[in-house]
């Protein structure tokens, strides 16, 4: 009985976390509404001012408890606020330096990333599926990257936007496999993380970029958007979610996230929907269900 009560609990934070991947595969053709003008720094600022805002309702309503949210260990801040600030600085920058449609896929390897480190959590192994559908992955990020040229050749006038798009993969896999380790904390210290992120990135504006005033309403729409989804809701409901629920299949059923948001940049016009963008989104796709093959 016990043990089909924790199922059950394991589940529903699982599905709890996936509302994360449907809202952050809006994150792409958001970043790419609110224009060029933005430097990276400022946008983080505005998005996790308005993902604070928001996620703050929750602590006037009373639904969540102020001490939840801002005491806590140094490393639960060190991960948290290295995890939201590091990913999306990153990010941004990768957006503005590469073709968004490859930079995008590039930083959606943390799904697959998330599999593999997973298996150095408590209890877990490495297994001859996580090492193949790694190598499946990788080929696919190498048909992403090498499709224009027949020798496989990076483009190297984006190499900077590609290495941030990598460092996006690697922080954000390592924070989620590592809020494992912390899964005590309450999923209310997201409103903490989001408040320093906010501060860190309004602080960076300041002392290395020139504000940039928005020039249309679209612009303050998107940005809105940014903080109440992607940059707001989903980071709470992913917290949860690797803390709670199944760690490695929601590194699966991240995939999808990639997928919604090539398919919504292609609908914008960021991007064409060719032959070498569907064979990287199935083969890293494909990779990250072989490698997690052990949780069906």
């Amino acid at each position: 009985m016990l043990q089909n009560h924790s199922a059950s609990k394991t589940s529903a934070a699982t599905m709890i976390g996936s509302i994360s991947i449907v809202l952050w595969g809006t994150l792409a053709v958001l970043t790419k509404l609110t224009g060029d003008q933005f430097p990276p720094f400022q946008l983080l600022a505005m998005t996790f001012t308005v993902a604070t805002l928001t996620l703050s309702g929750k602590l006037l309503s009373g639904k969540a408890d102020l001490r939840s949210a801002f005491k806590l260990p140094l490393s639960g801040w060190l991960l948290g606020v290295g995890g939201l600030f590091g990913f999306h600085a990153l990010y941004f920058v990768a957006l503005q330096n590469a073709p968004a449609v490859e930079a995008g896929l590039i930083a959606y390897i943390w799904p697959l990333l998330i599999v593999l480190f997973s298996a150095l959590l408590p209890g877990e192994t490495i297994t001859r599926w996580h090492i193949s559908g790694a190598l499946v992955a990788l080929a696919g990020y190498w048909v992403l990257l090498g499709w224009k040229d027949t020798a496989g050749n990076l483009q190297w006038e984006y190499l900077i936007g590609y290495l941030a798009a990598a460092g996006c993969a690697l922080i954000w896999s390592s924070y989620s496999v590592l809020s494992r380790l912390i899964k005590n904390t309450s999923s209310d210290a997201v409103i903490g993380y989001c408040a320093l992120t906010a501060a860190f990135g309004w602080l960076s504006h300041f002392l290395w970029e020139t504000t940039a005033v928005p020039a249309d309403p679209l612009q303050i729409i998107a940005v809105l958007g940014l903080g109440l989804g992607p940059v707001g809701v989903a980071f709470y409901t992913w917290d949860f979610g690797v803390k709670h629920g199944n760690v490695q299949l929601l590194g699966v059923l991240a995939y999808g996230a990639p997928l919604i948001s090539t398919l919504l940049l292609i609908l914008f016009g960021e991007g064409t929907l060719e032959a070498n963008v569907i064979i990287a989104a199935l083969a890293i796709a494909g990779g990250s269900l072989i490698a997690a093959k052990r949780v069906a």
